[in-house]
């Protein structure tokens, strides 16, 4: 599967750790609840500065101190306002296993 500390594929579920603010809590998506990913480019203006939380209601970051030399992130689509973005060590390694999950991937 996946894991880099932080971004983790499980044969069940998508784990975010560090997610919650203040504490840090993970939090788990069952694949069944994902409706896709879309890959963006990170940039200054576009989260590669958010350490943690959400800059517009939409997209909420877990705490990544490493997000700053970071080029790509996927926004997670749950069917709800509020979307997870995670920031994975390697971007096309996540590709593969939501691949063998039946998680659609796309980019944009």
């Amino acid at each position: 599967m996946y894991n880099d500390g932080l971004v983790t594929c499980t044969a069940s579920e998508l784990v975010i750790r560090r997610y919650y603010f203040p504490l840090g809590i993970a939090k788990r998506i069952p694949y069944g609840r994902i409706r896709g990913l879309r890959q963006v480019p990170l940039t200054r203006l576009g989260g590669r500065w958010r350490i943690w939380g959400t800059g517009d209601l939409v997209h909420y970051f877990n705490l990544d101190l490493g997000r700053v030399d970071k080029s790509v992130a996927f926004v997670v689509d749950l069917g709800a306002k509020v979307k997870p973005v995670i920031t994975p060590d390697e971007p096309d390694r996540l590709v593969e296993a939501m691949a063998a999950h039946s998680i659609p991937v796309t980019r944009g």
